[in-house]
This record gives C-alpha cells, sequence and structure tokens, in this order.
C-alpha cells in the first residue's frame, strides 16, 4: 500500500495507519494516499472553475455584441413540467420551480389562443437569424481541428472551454484570412444548420426558441418552414462565393412556392434583415440571382424586419475601433483587469476586424442621418453637447485625439489608423452614404457594394409585397463616446473608451441615446417611417407598416418578460409573436402603425429629402 507523510493537522486517529519520528523529532502520520486524493480534486476543480469563469466572461461579451449585458443568461426552460397540473403542485413544489414551470406554459401561449381563433398556418416561411443567433460549428480535419470536429467554437459551451484551454487554437478558428475574408489554411468553420442552429444561443439562453413554439402551434414544422442560417462572419459577397448562401436561398423560396401555391414570408431579425435587403437585389439582377425585376413580387408575400439595424449598428465602430462597447466599457474594475489579463482590447478588436461580416453594421447616412458636430436629428432639448458629436475628446492634443468627429469623420478615421487589410475588406465590400437622386439609385443597382445601403439603393419593383417593421423602443442605447490617447504603451491601439466619465447621460464613457438597447432608434426606424416613403426608395410602393413596442421589462424576470423591448428578447414577447403568427396566417389586414417614440419628428429633422 502507498503512504504519503504529512505533518499532523488534528487528523481523526482513526484513519491513522502508523505514527513515527522524523529526524527532526517531530510526530508525523503516516495515511494512505487514497484519503488525500479527494482533497486534491477539489483544489483542482477549484482552480478549473476559476479559469472556466474567466472564459465564460469574455465568451457572454462576444455574444453581447448584439444582446445586453445584463440578460445573458437565464436558465428557464423545463419541459418535463409541461403536462403537469400546476394548481395541484402549487403548495408543494418551490416558488422558483412554480415560476420557471409557468413560463414553458406561456412559451406556446400565443399560438394557443390564435389557434382557438381559427389562425392556422398559410404561407411557408423562412427565418434569417442576426449575428449571435447562428451557431458556428467546425468541419476541419487537420491536425489542429480534429478535436473540435462538429462542435460549435460560436454558440455553445464548447466555446467557452475553448476559449479557456485553447485561446490561440479558438482564435484561429473563428478568425477568417485577413486578405482574402475567407477560411485560413487549414481551418473550415460553418453555419450550424436547421432550427437548432438558432433555437438557442447556449443551453438555457434562447433566441429564436419561442417565436418556432409559437409557429409550431399553429401548424408549422419543417415542411412548411426553415431556418436560413449562415456564417455571419463572412462579407456578403463571400456568402454566395464560399457557400452559394444566396443561391441555395432563391432556391429553397421558389421550391416552397411551387409545392404550396403561395408565396413566403421571410423573417428576419438584426443583421439578418441587411441580409435579406442584399438578397433581393442580389435575386433580381441579371448579372447575379438572375431572377429580374419581378422576381421578389412573384416570390415574396411579406418581409417581417424585427429590430434590423437598417442604417447599422453604432456600437459596430467603437468593436472595430477599439475593441471596446458599453458592456465592456461598464464592468468593474476587477473584470475590466481579468477580461485584460485574458484577453485584452488589442486582441478583440482584431478579432472582429477579422470578421467583415460584422462590418457590414457599421453606421450608413453618415451627417444626413446622424447629425454634425453641433445638431443631429434626434438632440434632445438641454442637452450640452450634441448627439452629432460621436466620438468625443476630453483633451485633443495629438494626431491620434484630433477634435470631436461625426459619424461620417469617424469611419475616416477608422480607416486611417487601421490595418491596411481591413480598409480593403470594407472598401471592397460596403458603401455608407447617400444617395439624392433616382438616377443614382438606379446607377447604384448594378454596384453590389451598394446593396446594404437602403440610402443607396431602393425596394425591389413589387407593389405587391408587404413589410413589417417590428422594434423595441424606450431602452437607453449608445448613441456617441468620448475617447482618450490609449495608456498603454505596448498595445498598438491609438485610442480607448474614457470610462472615467459618468455623468447625465453618460455612462462610463457612452453618451446613451434612444433605442432598443443595441440599435439606435434612427436606424431601426428612419427608413420605415420616412426613408421608405420616398418613391426613390420605393418606386412601386410597397406598403411599410411600423409597430414600435416600448421597453416594459418585468423587473423580477432577467430576459425582460412579456414585454421586453430588448434587442435580442424581444423575440419571446408575446405581442411580437401574436403579430408573425398574423402575418404568417394571412391574417395581417388589421394591423395598422403602432408608433409610440419621436421618431417621425427625428425623421422630419433628416436632410434628405424626396426629388
Amino acid at each position: 500500500m502507498s503512504f504519503l507523510r504529512v505533518r499532523k493537522t488534528g487528523m481523526d486517529p482513526a484513519k491513522v495507519v502508523e505514527k513515527v519520528k522524523s529526524k527532526s523529532g517531530e510526530d508525523v502520520l503516516m495515511v494512505p494516499l487514497s484519503k488525500l486524493e479527494p482533497v486534491s480534486r477539489q483544489g483542482r476543480k477549484r482552480r478549473n472553475g476559476f479559469i472556466f469563469g474567466l472564459g465564460g466572461l469574455f465568451g457572454i461579451l462576444l455574444a453581447a455584441f448584439f444582446a445586453e449585458r445584463s440578460d445573458m443568461i437565464h436558465l428557464a426552460n423545463l419541459p418535463d413540467l409541461a403536462d403537469l397540473n400546476l394548481e395541484s403542485l402549487a403548495g408543494v413544489l418551490p416558488a422558483g420551480l412554480m415560476k420557471d414551470a409557468k413560463e414553458l406554459s406561456d412559451s406556446f401561449s400565443v399560438g394557443l389562443h390564435l389557434l382557438s381563433q381559427g389562425v392556422r398556418a398559410h404561407h411557408p416561411v423562412i427565418m434569417v437569424p442576426g449575428v449571435i443567433s447562428t451557431g458556428l460549428e467546425s468541419w476541419g480535419t487537420d491536425d489542429g481541428s480534429r478535436q473540435y470536429f462538429r462542435k460549435r467554437l460560436w454558440g455553445s459551451w464548447n466555446m467557452m472551454r475553448a476559449l479557456v484551454l485553447d485561446k490561440p487554437g479558438w482564435k484561429k478558428h473563428i478568425m477568417l484570412d485577413k486578405e482574402t475574408g475567407l477560411d485560413p489554411p487549414g481551418i473550415k468553420l460553418r453555419a450550424a444548420q436547421g432550427f437548432e442552429a438558432t433555437d438557442h444561443f447556449i443551453t438555457g439562453y434562447w433566441i429564436w426558441n419561442k417565436i418556432l413554439q409559437n409557429l409550431a402551434t399553429i401548424g408549422y414544422d419543417p415542411v412548411n418552414s426553415f431556418t436560413a442560417a449562415y456564417d455571419w462572419r463572412l462579407s456578403y459577397a463571400n456568402l454566395e462565393k464560399r457557400d452559394g448562401y444566396f443561391t441555395r436561398l432563391k432556391r429553397n423560396i421558389e421550391t416552397l412556392r411551387d409545392l404550396s401555391g403561395r408565396k413566403v414570408v421571410l423573417i428576419s431579425h438584426s443583421m439578418g434583415s441587411q441580409v435579406l435587403f442584399y438578397f433581393f437585389h442580389w435575386a433580381e439582377s441579371l448579372e447575379h440571382g438572375g431572377g429580374g425585376p419581378r422576381w421578389v413580387d412573384t416570390y415574396i408575400e411579406s418581409w417581417i424586419n424585427i429590430s434590423g439595424c437598417m442604417l447599422g449598428a453604432l456600437k459596430g465602430l467603437p468593436a472595430v475601433l477599439s475593441g471596446e462597447m458599453k458592456d465592456t466599457a461598464q464592468l468593474n474594475a476587477f473584470a475590466v483587469f481579468s477580461l485584460e489579463k485574458f484577453l485584452n482590447r488589442e486582441e478583440r478588436a482584431e478579432i472582429f476586424r477579422a470578421m467583415p461580416g460584422i462590418s457590414s453594421m457599421l453606421p450608413m447616412g453618415g451627417n444626413a442621418i446622424w447629425g454634425n458636430e453641433t445638431w443631429a436629428p434626434d438632440d434632445q432639448p438641454g442637452k450640452s453637447v450634441s448627439n452629432g458629436a460621436f466620438v468625443r475628446f476630453r483633451e485633443s492634443n495629438s494626431t491620434y485625439t484630433p477634435k470631436n468627429m461625426t459619424v461620417e469623420e469617424s469611419l475616416t478615421y477608422l480607416l486611417e489608423h487601421t490595418e491596411t487589410w481591413y480598409k480593403k475588406q470594407i472598401l471592397d465590400n460596403y458603401s455608407h452614404g447617400v444617395a439624392h437622386t433616382r438616377a443614382e439609385v438606379e446607377d447604384n443597382e448594378r454596384d453590389p457594394r451598394k446593396w446594404i445601403n437602403p440610402l443607396e439603393t431602393r425596394l425591389p419593383h413589387a407593389p405587391n409585397l408587404k413589410i413589417f417593421c417590428f422594434y423595441g423602443v424606450n431602452k437607453p442605447t449608445e448613441r456617441a463616446y468620448f475617447y482618450q490617447r490609449s495608456r498603454d504603451p505596448l498595445s498598438k491601439l491609438n485610442v480607448t473608451i474614457d470610462t472615467r466619465i459618468s455623468v447625465g447621460e453618460i455612462d462610463h464613457g457612452v453618451v446613451l441615446g434612444e433605442g432598443d438597447g443595441t440599435v439606435s432608434l434612427l436606424s431601426s426606424g428612419y427608413m420605415c417611417t420616412r426613408g421608405w416613403k420616398m418613391k426613390r426608395y420605393n418606386p412601386a410602393g410597397a406598403k411599410v407598416v411600423v409597430y414600435e413596442m416600448p421597453h416594459e421589462p418585468d423587473r423580477f424576470n432577467p430576459r425582460g418578460g412579456p414585454n421586453t423591448g430588448d434587442h435580442v428578447d424581444i423575440l419571446g414577447r408575446q405581442s411580437l409573436n401574436d403579430l408573425i403568427l398574423r402575418v404568417a396566417a394571412g391574417k395581417d389586414h388589421l394591423i395598422e402603425d403602432n408608433i409610440v417614440s419621436n421618431i417621425t419628428e427625428y425623421a422630419d429633422r433628416v436632410e434628405i429629402y424626396d426629388d
């Protein structure tokens, strides 16, 4: 039997095997090694738990690029309770368990209510998710990839594990080739497919699951509905080049239309709305999809645009400029220290830049939409500094901190102070301006770089198309930033957010405005309320309905509850699910505009006019 000599520490004498004298005369005990193994394992678990927690912190922050930091994880789904009589159990089960069971029952309540009113599945449905919604899994078989084969390196706990135990390997897989914007040599990461690709981000954090539950309740299944998941890291041109994404989406739409005899309803969320807008141009272009000018009108019944960042997301710029956003700026000192040691700002900025798809959400419209140094359409009375001053410096004393900059100037600054490969990816794939005449718009229809920008291109010639814009309002949202010269002499970053400033609407250097917590109100609402009312942007006069949903969260529900207006959590909002089911079922004739914010007033001030 193996023994281990340890100093006498008050052990149970009954467990002592042998007592001897050491050379120094000190009493020692001889104890079987097996008796000490549980202690050793416990210490190792604690150490690994700390490291895993640190990796989890960064993984959740990455996911928070398009979600709210305080709303990330909520373990609420307990399917085994679905068929129990809750009233009979209420007196014996813990209150927390009863709450979880009630939420599960509520997940189907919208569909069940409409089903009782005779609402049934009618139009085929295709869902196009946003950024964090789609899991990415490895299909590589090289030496460094085999351990991850068919495991998700984005959108699962495997991501957290890889971050902790193999950070260099995870970065190598998640980042695209900087020159081509495609797979690095030996790496093959692909979008997961099927409903499982988008229903949950990680176990317990639902994304599309509640919508799927309610759609299923009125008769939808994998035959008449599916999810068009995509690799959101890719530029839109590379989505087609590498994955044939738009070709497959077009064929799936045509197949559903031909099999059912009914036109298709498209549902998009966040970045997915930009993807669909690009797709409309691609599908009808004779040089690309080949569908011709009436394809959309022939195959698409309605487009449900949920929380669409049609004019970009302002938080995308600081993410690629300095690897920061509100979610990182608001961390406490210990969390900041831990995150910087684990994956610093420079590394985060590099990762975001090596995902050209994310940069498709850089703000569009320039000063006409976002304002100049002294004025912006969404300025509030009494504000000391205009929202038009997008990047601000308390101290302007170098070429890196020259002066306050507008959105337009900030984009120029970004391209001047980032790598050549990144600048090329942006200029080759995207455009951020405004077309002020119909002639400009029609010319732009032949330029794929402009197809993501609704201010430079138009809606398709589809007079029968119906567009429903559903988005949340009244939640503080990033609108501008205070920056400072980087204080880290070893960092390649020139500037970082000045988190020392917190006063009024400024929270740790982040100026808060109106929106859904992620996308500014001007981006969600301008095209829906004003832009697509102009002939040059909507030449066929497609019907556009705007339904705003105020953020009225349940204070005891970390996901906001049934009346949340949060950018991601709105997918579980009961009124949104009700509207989606009515459109899909062909019962949308009673849906009318519901505008509760100041977007109409702001849109009136935007310096873009009909010609």
